[in-house]
């Protein structure tokens, strides 16, 4: 199934960036070494809106510079319920896989460094992660990326089945409680 992912304007979102790793890179010519730097850089709104990039330059602030650029032209959407993600789900990138889990209210971001940036950039709140196979945080943070792309919206899930959202979740609509019978004055 192949999905095309709606564009997302950059401008009008008020975008937070943080560097995930900045590399050295050192590249042999024939008058010597060239030296230059690689950074990944997330940015997010906190409010479902995440991206990611990979700037490279002579200078560390350039290449951060640069990073936030492509992030800001790689951003995606991602379907968050409360303050969890709606289900379970394995990100995986070249041999880099990234297993997300959805958590209860006070739980925390329980990640790694890589992706716990990826998952605060996006707003998320509560999730457990397991980050499998390779440490690089270049594949972690493409194998989280491609995990928070393969959730499913709650919502429009039920819709294609024809069914309420409550029905699909197998528990009943929660109905307003009624305030505790208390025994009379005098009795009991």
């Amino acid at each position: 199934m192949i999905r095309t992912r709606e564009k997302i304007d950059a401008s009008q979102l008020d975008l937070k960036d943080t560097v995930v790793s900045i590399n050295r890179v050192t590249k042999v010519v024939k008058g010597g070494k060239n030296l230059s730097f690689s950074a990944l850089v997330v940015v997010g709104d906190g409010q479902g809106v995440a991206g990611f990039g990979v700037g490279k330059a002579r200078e560390v602030p350039s290449a951060i510079k640069k990073g936030i650029e492509a992030a800001k032209k790689n951003l995606i959407r991602v379907p968050i319920i409360g303050t969890t993600i709606p289900h379970e789900i394995v990100g995986r990138y070249g041999a880099g896989s990234v297993l997300l889990k959805p958590a209860p209210d006070g739980t925390g971001i329980i990640a790694g460094g890589a992706v716990r940036a990826v998952v605060q950039s996006t707003g998320i709140t509560n999730i457990v992660t397991k980050s499998l196979g390779s440490d690089n945080a270049h594949n972690v943070v493409r194998a989280t990326f491609t995990g928070l792309i393969m959730l499913k919206d709650p919502v429009a899930v039920a819709r294609l089945r024809g069914k309420s959202l409550e029905e699909m979740s197998g528990r009943p609509a929660a109905a307003p409680e009624a305030p505790p019978v208390r025994p009379a004055e005098g009795q009991g």
